[in-house]
This record gives structure tokens, sequence and C-alpha cells, in this order.
């Protein structure tokens, strides 16, 4: 973590070892030379690699990383070098690979000492010669791109174990950066441990926390063998599970720490009584054993079942099903417990796990904190998650980490798809002019026409990839006229980004933003092609099991609504700061569309089951969907504005 171009709230690193390296990366930075970075895993290494991109020349070209872990054997060289069209099986078109993307830029080659010995030969050419030649191609392209290399792995062992090459490693080896681990840098754990406090009250919307005097020394003792990435993750759970504003040497939940201190014989001293257990009763063991981590987890957590899950390292849905096996739950096919001691329980137990995006109703209800309000009196948990986009957000409520969301009309049709339980709660009127495409002002593309040809980025499911489906329609340019660009929302764009894509499908508040930038414009929008909806979905058990919930929730959202609407300009006061936008770009946004909660209606279902049918015929999604078959019926008293 250093102080970077663009984390100005990051921490300025005090510990000597953390100084020692920062003056080497100094010295690197403004040179072309390769540099080597050497570092268990968690200590920062992109970080590193980013900071000396942007304090070099090459700052204003792309920064690209690639984890040679990651890369299959089989298309490891199409993705580093790029491939000719009918290079392999599946290759219908030319491709640059990440040699050439990082054309004038910096290129970071993460974990290196996973390369394989065939694809070390060809790096070590391209190292040499600065030139590569794509798959299926015999013509060399020269290359202007700076190579960082990362590794945790020991290279010298590597070689003496024949893993790694002896000449790729005296290539590589010019500027050496070595890392030190976290333990060895204790000076920095103070200010980064505040960092991250403060960064995930923000992100979660919790209120500030800080550490008692026992639990920064706690912080400062521990080993942590995850480094840097395990002290983040340490600190985003106490922020997440933590009620209180003062956190505890308990709260960080640190391996072998007790009352006294930290316990290095505890692993032993676990295995020694395990072995014990195992001469003397080993009847039913592992079951003993379950029964006492689960009620020993939640007897500290007050019997929440997702603080105690989150404490012992597995799923609440894997929590409950330990619990139904004890008998300590009925399990989910079995008739619902109605007795009123077991209501009352789950009265004092409840929580509603919300996804949201940092714009529309559920970013101005989380940003004036109503609905906790509402919900506390009643000891309902209010927990937000936010997502870049509608098809991560879906992708959540999927796997069960949220419960309840919005997003566009086209996210919950990939979802039925996909098998997923979504449920329609409620939508909002049509926003089409929220919703368009967006390139360089200086493009030539001036007509939807010249689309034919070039690289569009989209997030997939999303509502802005039905407006690309309608442009293309509409211009008569089929799919594989086109290079489309499968990405989440972006903005403000980096210089990389201009050279990846000629054009950009975006949705408000970004669009309205874009519209701001004398170096973007709107092409077209979806006015008269697209209704852009906003639906309201949750988990249908959740539904089912919380009927009184999604009663107020829904009421705060119309309330919420009216707020907007009534006072346009103190929401996006709210919004603005949250999305790093400016006020007048947010406001903008929040007048292209009405806020209005509405019930689900026949018209707007029919719409959704057209964009399904579509979706459906052009292959985009594998069977069929009845957008119907996923619409809740309320009771009749909740009551919805249609």
């Amino acid at each position: 973590m250093l102080t970077t171009y663009n984390h100005t709230d990051s921490p300025r690193l005090v510990d000597p070892a953390s100084l020692a390296f920062q003056s080497l990366l100094d010295k690197f930075a403004p040179t072309d030379a390769t540099v080597l970075i050497v570092g268990e895993t968690g200590t920062g290494k992109e970080v590193v690699a980013r900071y000396l991109h942007h304090h070099s020349q090459r700052r204003h070209g792309p920064f690209l990383a690639v984890n040679c872990g990651a890369l299959t054997e089989s298309l490891a060289e199409a993705e580093l070098f790029g491939h000719e069209k009918g290079a392999f099986t599946g290759a219908t078109q030319s491709h640059p690979g990440w040699f050439e993307s990082a054309q004038g830029g910096t290129l970071l080659l993460d974990e290196i000492g996973e390369l394989s010995p065939s694809l070390q030969v060809k790096l070590l050419r391209v190292l040499q010669e600065r030139e590569i030649t794509r798959v299926g191609s015999r013509k060399a392209i020269k290359v202007d791109v700076r190579v960082i290399a990362a590794t945790h792995v020991d290279l010298a062992q590597a070689i003496r174990e024949r893993r790694f090459r002896e000449d790729l490693f005296y290539r590589l080896n010019i500027a050496v950066v070595p890392l030190p681990p976290l333990r060895q840098r204790r000076e920095d754990i103070p200010l980064l441990a505040q960092h991250f406090l403060a960064l995930y009250a923000r992100r979660l919307g919790r209120p500030a926390r800080r550490l008692s005097a026992d639990a920064l020394e706690a912080l400062r003792e521990y080993s942590w063998p995850g480094n840097i990435r395990e002290l983040e993750n340490t600190l985003h759970n106490a922020v997440l599970l933590s009620r209180e504003e003062t956190l505890t040497p308990a709260q960080l939940r640190l391996a072998g720490y007790s009352e006294h201190g930290f316990n290095e014989s505890n692993d032993s001293t676990l295995d020694s009584f395990l072995q014990q257990q195992l001469t003397n009763q080993p009847q039913q063991l592992f079951d003993r054993v379950i029964s006492s981590l689960i009620s020993n987890a939640l007897s500290m957590t007050d019997h929440n079942q997702t603080q105690a899950a989150a404490l012992l390292g597995i799923s609440r849905h894997t929590l409950r099903t330990h619990l139904a096996n004890q008998g300590m739950i009925k399990g989910r096919r079995k008739a619902p417990v109605t007795s009123s001691t077991s209501h009352t329980h789950g009265t004092q137990e409840r929580e509603l796990r919300i996804g949201y995006q940092k714009f529309g109703n559920l970013g101005v209800l989380k940003a004036r904190q109503s609905l906790e309000h509402c919900f506390a009196q009643q000891g309902i948990s209010v927990l937000w998650s936010e997502f870049p986009a509608g098809p991560q957000l879906l992708y959540a409520l999927q796997n069960n980490e949220i419960d309840f969301g919005t997003t566009g009309e086209v996210p919950p049709i990939f979802a039925q798809a996909s098998g997923n339980a979504v449920t329609y709660i409620a939508w909002e009127p049509p926003a089409p002019s929220s919703v368009g495409i967006v390139v360089p002002n200086d493009s030539d593309i001036r007509t939807i026409s010249d689309l034919r040809g070039k690289r569009i980025s989209v997030n997939k499911g999303s509502n802005v990839h039905w407006l690309l489906l309608q442009l293309l329609e509409e211009a008569g340019i089929g799919l594989d006229e086109l290079k489309v660009v499968y990405t989440p929302p972006k903005y403000p764009l980096t210089a990389s980004d201009y050279l990846s894509v000629d054009a950009w499908m975006m949705w408000d508040p970004l669009l309205s933003a874009a519209e701001s930038n004398p170096e973007l414009r709107v092409l077209v929008n979806g006015e008269g092609r697209v209704h852009n909806h906003q639906f309201y979905l949750a988990r249908r058990d959740y539904v089912e099991q919380h009927d009184d919930i999604f009663r107020q929730l829904v009421e705060s959202l119309q309330q919420t609504g009216l707020f907007i609407d009534s006072h346009r300009h103190e929401a996006s006061m709210l919004l603005a700061q949250e999305l790093g936008l400016e006020i007048a770009s947010v406001e903008r946004a929040l007048t292209r569309r009405s806020h209005k909660t509405r019930a689900m209606a026949f018209e707007v279902i029919k719409e959704q089951q057209t964009i399904a049918d579509r979706f459906y015929a052009l292959g985009l999604i594998n069977k069929p969907v009845r957008v119907r078959d996923a619409v809740w019926q309320f009771s009749s008293a909740l009551t919805l504005i249609e």
C-alpha cells in the first residue's frame, strides 16, 4: 500500500523496511528497465507494479496485468502473443494478445514462476528482440512494452529444480524489488489498519470503527502469514460483524489468540486433544466436534447465524444444514415451526441483506438510513452490499449472498434462464434516455451503421446489452460483424480503455457524467428503442418467510421515490459523494426517470417476455423462460401503486 497516483487516502508507510523498498521504486520508476518484484503472497506486488507504471513516462499508456498461473497450457501462447484467424479450432477471427494490447504501456506478468518451460523460451525471445509472433503467423510484430514480472516463488530454487530457465532469470533480474512481508514492517500496521477500517466502514455504510489498545497490540504481535491481504480481510470482517464502535482482540478473530495473548502451542494442543479423544472416546467424535464448534460459535455471536457462520469460516447455508442435521432447526422440506417460542426467536434474529448500486431509490434509501431506523425496534438488521451492475447482483442473489436488490430489465431474464429462483417484486417506470452508447469525440463513428467492425464494451446481460441488440438490428449489423467485449461498466475511462475498445454501452449516472466530458459524445440513447425498466427482485424463499419485512421495505421504497422526485437536488447531493461524480451530472440522471415504485402489471410482464424471447432466439440464453412464473403474488394486505 503506497501513496500512489490515485489513492489519495492511502497511508504513507513509515517502517524503515517500507521506506527502503519505496526508495528503490522511485529510482526504477522513471526508467524503462524490466523489474522483478519478489515477495510472499499478499504483500502487494500488483500495487507496486501500478506505482512503477504511474510514476513512469508510460503513465498515459495502458497498464495490464496477467496472471501466468491462470493461463491454460493450450491457450497460453495465444493469450500472451495473440493469434490469427483459423490458427486453431474456435479462432474465428484474429485477436491481439496481452503484449500487443499493452503497446506503449506496461505489462505485469504476475506469478511468472508458474509459466511453462515452453513459454519461458518464447518470453525470453520477446524480452531480447522486443517483438512477438502471433500463433498461426510467421510475421514478427514489434512491441513497445515495459515488462514487470512478479513472483512469490524462489526462482533460484526453481532453477536448481529445472522448473525455471536460468537465462530468463538473468534477463528479468535487472532491477529487483524485494517486498518484505508484513511481519518485518510492523510499524506500518497501525497506519494500514486505520486505512482499512475507514475504507470498509465507508463501503459497508457502517459507523467509524477504532481499535482498542489491546487490539492494536494484537495486530502488532500477530505473524500475518497472509500479509497485507490477510490484514485487510481481518479488518473487513471485523467491521462487517461488529456492532461496537471499539474493536477488541476477540472481534479480530486472529488465529491462536486468547485473553492471555498468542499461544504458539494451540495447534499442537488441539492435535493432542483430538488424539486423546480418538483413543479413549472415538464414538461419534466427528459429530461431537462439529456440534461443539457450532454451539460455541452461536454462543459467541448471540445466536446470530450469519455471524456464527462467518466465525466458523463457512456459509450460512452450510451452518443451517448442520443445524438441521442436529435437529436444532427444521429442515427445509419439513413443515415450518409455528410455535410462539420459535416465532419469538425468529423475530429476535432476522436480517435483510440488500444488494444495491449507488444510484436510484436504494442508493438514496441507504444514504438516508431510513430503513435502519424503521427496522431498529423490531430487531431486524439491514446489511448492504454494493455491486457494479445488475448481472453481478443477480449472481449474488442466486448464491444466497443477498436477499433483495434492484436491476434493469435484462439481468432477471438471464437469471431465470440459469435456474435462479428470482422473484419480481415491483418496478419503476421506463427511462429510455438513461441508457446509450458513448464514443470518443474524435471517433469516426458518426452513425449506428459505423459500428460495423468496431469493438464495443458492454456488461453482458444488462439493460444496455438489450439496447445494443436493438441498435444492431436497426442498422442491419450481425453480431458476427463486430467485436463485443464483455466487461463491467467503468467511468472515468483510462488511456487503456480508449485503446482497447471503440465504444462503450453506458447507463446513468455514468452516461450523464460522460455527457459532460468534452472528450466523449453520446452516439444515441434508448429513446424509441428500449423501455429501460427498473425491477425490484428477491429470493422467493425469503419473500415467503418474511412477508412483513417486505411490506415495510416496499413502503420505504415508495417514500424514497417520492422524496427523490420532489427533492432532486438534495437527493443528488446524497448520491454524488458516494458516486464520485459532479452533483449536476447526478441530478440530470435523476431527472430522466420517475422513481415511483409500482406493482407488477400485465403490460410490463408482456414487455419482459418479448425481451426474453428475443435473447433465446439469438442463442444468448440456453432455454426459454416464462416471466410471469417469476412474478410474486402479494397478499391483499400489501398495496402498491399501479
